[in-house]
């Protein structure tokens, strides 16, 4: 479908017509007419879209529609540019540059003018404009579909949990034999079938087995790219050996070389019986790169390889080898994995029952193809949608001979999607192979490029958030991780489908990976460019002019000790993408990019902000976390577009008192009205007293509080009446937190996170009565705080991280929506009552460094829903024999079976998990 990036560059020039005029004078009557053709040409494109496929002629009237836009687009945005440049000096300075300066300026109007009439006439050599765009009615697919999106229930979307799987129970049990059979030495299992045919999902199942967790005592899955590093993968396996058994990782492997990780992997496993999945091996020379490091002495050791390729299944790898071919689903299976998705049950309305039957032959057992194919038509609820629907497949895989049947399918999975949602599926093929795409930084991303419409009905940020999750409904994404709400919070491509992404993204001149391959004037076919691999530095990649977003990967790209220099023809450019990419400094000329909305330096080893931040008078997300800035300049003041300022530094330390920091603003921040998201910034006397300028913000994290702040603090925070995620941490752990003055807190709050002593339990924690997650950390309460919060009726995450000082806690009442609860560092705590009917719903309870527990609470026997107990060292050594013997009261007081593990998080992640999706 060749319309996603005309029709979105026709919206952007006809919104910058709309909301630029002021600008734009001068040029008007040319513009006027050129805004009514464009929305002809738009109107005609959407009827287009509709259609299944494009006839030769549409598809090369869609090449002649981008080829005029192209220029008209980049016309305006350099008109606006020379208009709206920016002045330095006083006031007397900027008169005198604007009376020099308006000749050119009016030289500029009739250049623009000129050229924007040329482009009328030829848009207006062809008579008659609904005989230039008009597409046949008769062959658009007309479809009576309601736009309103029913949400699968949690078993659809979060079908890849294991009681839902379905046709790999006689898998499953052949590996478990294999890999836990007497063979003394070690033995590969390689799991061979193509691309989607559920061979990492019966290898994740099969990990994750009671049998094979009791029979190992550690294990690493590691995901192998097409293009891997060995010292890479030698890190990872490190890593994921000793996180398995919740072990600190020995040094800092990023400065090892090969023969350095080699001697830390082979003394860690060398008296261990290990467990290893190497997932996706695309390489058969990986075997040889990593045998070495996987030695055994006569353990019983074992290796999990998947791949697609027959050939790496069968290689010799010097050891014992099992093969198993992956085999499409039986019918029955195909079935119901099928009607699960696509209506959310087993069972299919009779009337649709040949043509579902139909469908599902045509997948040929996949289970990527069925997945996909169900979520495009959970949507579909008459027997003419089934039908045409299903013409049009098989028209679809007749005409694509050369596509595998799977990626035919996912095709039409991308044609069916609505073209908002097109063009967001094609911009997650910018990010690398196996990439996690976190929801938040996609849905700021969306919003930067204008994917996102304005709509009164709903907010831009709100919206997105939808655009994501039906994306993952539809399984064009695939959900990795949740929130305790039970909403995605990241997201990966599929191979297939990411491949699918970018051959049409390509295709559609809608975006273009760059993987060092040729001259590089290739990129300056598409505006969005993805440098992933290069040898080039990247002011030497030619070919930039029509880039309008830059996204760089490649952490080699740029000396760490150089500033990064940008290659000519960008000052245009919306988006600029450095995420850890180890620059030590940004040249002044990144002020110079008038249209900059969104500049992401996360993880980069910038020092400081260039003073010339204050000139991008169009920013809306600056992402600054995890970098080794401390303080920003004034000029962050006149951003007055900025909405999403991120800047906060992680602790890894899961015990550090400090586990986020945050960065010294100046005052004027306090000006930004439109900021949403400030995360996070150090308390000053000056900007406190200013904060309550910030009455629009959803999202605030402050550092470095002291008791006396805390009047000020109150104020500010009464003024924030949208607030949805707060957190607030004193100076050190003997601080205490000066926030029980205010008469009410923020109404909308949903996550609450507190670092310091308290005094006593806030009187206002009652009020919250749309608060999702409350963190207290370092609160030392000697007082009882449950019953305070127990009539929080919406609470579905509770953590105290050495927030209670006491030796009982009893969970009498309430609590009806609690799902998760986390107990860490609570030095006294030796009981826990849970009454019969509280927390009906508590699917994890997590006990870490809590020695005086001696046995499991009491009550836990109510608790049908429970699903995991979570218990890290150290605890109490009665505690653990409570659940290990078979005899022990704990054990015959609870029928459930929990996994004992050792939790691999750490206490922060309980507030970036709820603050920052």
């Amino acid at each position: 479908m060749a319309l996603v990036g005309v029709d979105l560059m026709i919206g952007k020039i006809v919104s910058i017509l709309e909301n630029e005029a002021s600008l734009l004078g001068g040029v008007d009557n040319e513009l006027d007419e050129l805004k009514r053709e464009l929305k002809s040409m738009r109107s005609c494109l959407e009827d287009a879209d509709r259609k299944r496929l494009l006839t030769q002629g549409e598809k090369s009237w869609v090449e002649d529609v981008r080829d005029m836009c192209n220029p008209v687009e980049d016309i305006i945005e350099e008109f606006i540019y020379h208009m709206n440049k920016p002045q330095k000096g006083g006031k007397f300075t900027k008169h005198l540059y604007r009376a020099i300066k308006f000749p050119e300026k009016l030289l500029e109007m009739h250049r623009v003018a000129s050229r924007l009439q040329d482009i009328n006439k030829k848009l207006k050599s062809i008579p008659e404009r609904r005989q230039r765009y008009l597409v046949d009615p008769v062959q658009v697919a007309i479809s009576n579909e309601s736009q309103r999106r029913v949400q699968n229930d949690s078993e659809a979307l979060l079908f890849a949990k294991d009681d839902h799987l379905v046709g790999i129970e006689d898998d499953e049990r052949l590996l478990v034999k294999w890999l836990t059979d007497e063979y003394p030495g070690r033995s590969v299992i390689s799991v061979v079938g193509m691309g989607g045919c559920g061979k990492s999902t019966l290898a994740a199942k099969v990990i994750k087995n009671q049998i094979i967790k009791q029979h190992f005592e550690c294990y690493a899955w590691i995901v192998v790219s097409q293009n891997y590093a060995v010292e890479d993968i030698l890190r990872r396996m490190i890593e994921e050996f000793y996180g398995s058994k919740n072990e600190k990782v020995p040094a800092d492997l990023s400065f090892m070389r090969y023969k350095e990780l080699l001697r830390v992997l082979v003394d860690y496993l060398a008296p261990k019986r290990y467990i290893v999945v190497l997932d996706d091996v695309w390489d058969r020379n990986l075997w040889t790169d990593i045998n070495v490091s996987l030695q055994d002495e006569g353990r019983r050791s074992r290796v999990v390889l998947t791949t697609r390729k027959e050939e790496i299944a069968l290689s010799s790898f010097g050891v014992k080898s099992y093969v198993h071919n992956i085999q499409p689903l039986k019918p029955s299976d195909a079935w119901d994995l099928f009607c699960m998705k696509a209506f959310s049950s087993n069972s299919c309305p009779e009337e649709l029952q040949h043509t579902a039957s139909e469908l599902v032959r045509k997948c040929g057992g996949l289970p990527l193809a069925l997945l996909a194919l169900g979520g495009v038509m959970y949507s579909k609820k008459t027997s003419s949608e089934w039908i045409d629907f299903s013409s049009g497949l098989n028209e679809e895989l007749r005409n694509n001979p050369g596509l595998e049947v799977v990626k035919g399918i996912l095709f039409l999975s991308f044609s069916d999607l609505p073209y908002q949602l097109k063009r967001c599926f094609l911009y997650c093929s910018i990010f690398p192979e196996d990439y996690q795409m976190y929801r938040g930084k996609l849905v700021r991303l969306w919003i930067a490029e204008g994917f996102i419409e304005y709509n009164k009905a709903k907010k831009p940020y709100p919206l997105a958030g939808e655009y994501f999750e039906e994306l993952v409904r539809r399984s064009m994404l695939q959900a990795v991780s949740w929130n305790y709400t039970g909403s995605s919070t990241v997201c990966q491509m599929h191979d297939l489908v990411r491949e699918l992404a970018i051959s049409t993204s390509e295709a559609e001149k809608f975006s273009v990976v760059y993987n060092g391959e040729g001259s590089g004037e290739e990129v300056s076919i598409a505006p969005r460019l993805s440098i992933q691999t290069t040898s080039k530095e990247i002011k030497s990649i030619t070919g930039l002019a029509k880039v309008r977003s830059l996204f760089v990967f490649s952490v080699n790209l740029i000396p760490p000790s150089s500033a990064i220099t940008l290659p000519t023809g960008l000052r245009l450019i919306r988006v600029l993408y450095l995420e850890n990419v180890p620059i030590e400094k940004l040249s002044d000329e990144v002020g110079d990019l008038f249209n900059l909305s969104y500049l992401n330096l996360k993880g980069t080893k910038l020092k400081e902000l260039p003073k010339s931040i204050g000139r991008l008078s169009n920013l809306e997300t600056l992402d600054i976390r995890d970098t080794k800035i401390d303080v920003v300049p004034d000029g962050i003041g006149k951003l007055q577009k900025l909405q999403n300022l991120l800047a906060y530094h992680d602790n890894p330390d899961v015990d550090n008192f400090c586990f986020v920091l945050g960065i010294k603003f100046p005052s004027s921040i306090c000006k930004l009205k439109s900021l949403k998201v400030f995360d996070c910034v150090t308390a000053e006397p000056n900007l406190l007293k200013q904060l309550r300028n910030l009455t629009q913000l959803l999202s605030f994290g402050i550092t470095k509080v002291r008791k006396d702040d805390g009047k000020d603090l109150c104020i500010a925070l009464q003024s924030m009446c949208l607030l949805h995620n707060l957190l607030v941490m004193v100076t050190d752990e003997e601080e205490y937190l000066g926030i029980d003055s205010p008469s009410f807190a923020p109404p909308d709050l949903r996550n609450l996170v507190l670092v310091g002593k308290l005094e006593t339990v806030p009187h206002w924690f009652g009020s919250l009565q749309n608060l999702t997650g409350l963190y207290l950390h370092w609160s030392k309460l000697v007082e009882d705080l449950l019953p305070h919060i127990q009539v929080l009726a919406n609470l579905v995450e509770l953590a105290l991280i050495n927030a209670y000082a006491g030796r009982k806690l009893c969970f009498s009442t309430g609590f009806n929506k609690l799902v998760n609860l986390y107990f860490r560092n609570l030095s006294q705590l030796d009981e826990i009552i849970i009454e019969k009917g509280v927390m009906p719903g508590l699917h994890r309870i997590y006990v870490g460094n809590c020695t005086e527990l001696k046995m499991l609470p009491r009550g836990i026997e109510y608790l049908t829903s429970l699903e995991k107990l979570d218990l890290v060292s150290p605890v109490s050594t009665e505690l653990l024999e409570s659940i290990r013997e078979e005899d022990s009261v704990d054990r015959k007081r609870t029928s459930h079976n929990f996994d004992r593990v050792l939790y691999k998080g750490d206490s922060a992640n309980f507030v970036s998990s709820a603050l920052h999706d």
